[in-house]
């Protein structure tokens, strides 16, 4: 039988280190996708995943119940992708270095039939949207991540992000919005 969240939980603050790790191969993935998205580079997303366990690990008895324990871990990793993207930019150096580089893109779109004119769209497409989300403030990156590439409501990302739903929800429709203002030349629509 499968262990729940909230077995996990009670075992890891119980001091069990199997709870913990449970816990860590269950989000992990959908942790590192988060920051990678949000920072556009793997190492610093595996150091922004890493970073995000050990601030739950230390915090496991401030995790009030009534919130999905997964809003809460992506509320951490969001808010380590975002210190480390401070830093760099404290550092004056590019929070976001990789963003020219098509094969660094931290969007992917995958064709069905990879036809030559196909690929070429996709590519196309690939880096409007990446130059769009490199417009986005943090806030508004992190909502349409959360919405777009993880499915996530706004209810779970209003609890991830510490934002009252209508804020969320501006902050979706603004991404959304600055991601249409790009691709809609590429697609002849008007945005």
């Amino acid at each position: 039988m499968v262990e729940s969240d909230a077995e996990a939980l009670a075992r890891a603050r119980a001091g069990q280190s199997e709870g913990f790790r449970t816990l860590v191969e269950r989000h992990g993935r959908a942790l590192f996708r988060v920051a990678y998205r949000l920072t556009g580079n793997e190492q610093d997303a595996e150091d922004a995943v890493q970073e995000a366990f050990l601030r739950a690990f230390r915090r496991l008895d401030q995790y009030d119940e009534r919130a999905k324990l997964s809003s809460w871990l992506h509320r951490i990793a969001a808010n380590c992708a975002y210190d480390l993207l401070r830093a760099r930019k404290r550092r004056g150096e590019d929070p976001w270095p990789d963003q020219g580089d098509e094969r660094a893109s931290p969007v992917e779109f995958v064709a069905p039939g990879p036809r030559p004119d196909r690929l070429v769209e996709s590519g196309e497409v690939r880096r409007r949207v990446t130059a769009a989300m490199a417009r986005m403030s943090a806030q508004e990156k992190a909502a349409f991540v959360l919405r777009h590439f993880e499915g996530l409501s706004i209810a779970e990302i209003s609890q991830a992000l510490q934002l009252d739903p209508s804020a969320t929800k501006q902050s979706v429709l603004r991404a959304v919005r600055k991601v249409r203002q790009v691709l809609a030349p590429a697609l002849g629509v008007a945005p």
